[in-house]
């Protein structure tokens, strides 16, 4: 069983990994793989996702 800090990690390295990969090198489709690649539900996938945009918008 995992706690809620270890997935909130994942949520993050996930998120990170989206907002600095670009879209062409990035697998598809999307979610099924981050799921995999980062052990994520498909709502974590989805969390990751909303992060990465958060994280790309305060780039600017």
């Amino acid at each position: 069983m995992t706690t809620d800090h270890e997935h909130s990690a994942s949520i993050d390295q996930a998120a990170l990994w989206l907002a600095t990969t670009p879209p062409r090198q990035r697998p598809a489709p999307l979610v099924p793989a981050m799921r995999e690649m980062f052990n994520l539900t498909p709502v974590e996938s989805c969390e990751a996702i909303r992060q990465s945009h958060l994280i790309k918008a305060r780039a600017g």
